[in-house]
């Protein structure tokens, strides 16, 4: 399925429904009287947040969405049927915004949360509703209010306890792939992954948590090159960082503790809530020769800068247990009952 992260669409809701001028007219019935009914509500437009969707692609296909009118009026105090919601299907963690505002209009962050984004008019009153003592026979009728309508913007925030940042070949889908039951794309060439996965991680003692594994981001990412800058609002919600550190990374520009501060640098950019976000240093591929070598002075790097650093391979599972007891103790805030948490090792 295409992931779709971003839309923009147009609701209208349905209009009010017209009152009736009608008199009763009936045999042996002298003078009957007003009996214009009122007319129906019109059909609201409405969100409900689903979790069994996972990205705005129907809103791409149809970008136009209407409610029914209310019915109008009728004769012998007949009331025009109401029009019914419409109701429009969203991921939860859709935001709502107004395009013409940029006002946030709702964050459908709960299952089964609903939001009415455009309120159906109100139906017009018959003229049986305007007789009086002094006014019997009234031969006017109420009009049915128009219906709201607005541009929209969707924009879907995965909702993930830990997202996973780093370069372009990190090791960021190959982790995902190790401790969940998500296969992304696995691949020996930058950008692989184009589109934002989630996996789910069955912890010890019954605990588990939502990774997210967000496409390599580069420099300059925060102000749109690479693709990076596409998904950042998808770690915007997560609770946990694991930043993902390639000490394989070959050329002059990819020294390990350069890309550390490349990547976080980017992260303040685009927003500084999310740069002091907890994070987990992982420093990945130590399976390889050249990364164990280089493993040393980044731990003595970080260490400068009050950072843990967690040596693992995603490939091999090496030090990847150890990696999410870590993770568990910030999401959970206490160690598993069997094996405890174990610190990173140290040189």
């Amino acid at each position: 399925m295409k992931f779709i992260d971003q839309v923009r669409i147009f609701v209208k809701a349905g209009d009010g429904g017209d009152g009736a001028v009608a008199f009763r007219r009936e045999k042996f019935v002298e003078r009957g009287g007003p009996s214009g009914g009122d007319g129906g509500g019109g059909g609201s437009v409405v969100f409900l947040a689903d979790p069994q969707l996972s990205t705005l692609l129907d809103f791409r296909y149809q970008q136009h969405y209407r409610a029914p009118s209310g019915q109008n009026g009728m004769g012998k105090e007949k009331n025009g049927r109401a029009g019914t919601d419409l109701v429009l299907k969203a991921p939860v963690g859709t935001v709502v915004q107004d395009e013409e505002t940029g006002e946030v209009l709702c964050d459908l962050s709960a299952p089964g949360q609903r939001f009415v984004a455009a309120k159906g008019g109100r139906g017009g009153l018959g003229n049986m509703n305007f007789a009086t003592s002094t006014r019997q026979a009234p031969r006017f009728a109420q009009s049915g209010t128009p219906g709201e309508q607005r541009t929209l913007v969707l924009e879907l925030k995965l909702l993930a306890d830990v997202g996973l940042v780093g370069f372009p070949n990190a090791g960021k889908s190959t982790l995902i792939s190790r401790i969940s039951r998500a296969r992304p794309k696995i691949a020996d060439y930058p950008f692989t992954t184009l589109v934002p996965n989630l996996g789910m991680v069955q912890y010890k003692d019954g605990l588990s948590f939502v990774v997210a594994d967000i496409p390599g981001l580069i420099e300059g990412a925060s102000a749109g090159a690479g693709l990076g800058h596409q998904f950042l609002r998808h770690v915007e919600r997560c609770r946990v960082l694991v930043h993902l550190v390639d000490l394989s990374a070959p050329g002059e520009d990819r020294e390990p503790v350069r890309d550390y501060q490349v990547i976080n640098r980017e992260l303040e950019r685009y927003s500084p809530e999310l740069a002091k976000k907890p994070q987990v240093v992982a420093a990945n591929k130590i399976d390889l020769p050249e990364a164990r070598e280089r493993l040393t002075a980044f731990a003595s790097a970080m260490k400068r800068r009050r950072k843990q650093v967690f040596p693992i391979s995603s490939a091999t599972g090496e030090g990847v247990p150890k990696l999410l007891d870590q993770v568990a103790k910030l999401l959970f805030g206490k160690p598993g009952r069997k094996a405890g948490l174990e610190e990173a090792q140290r040189w």
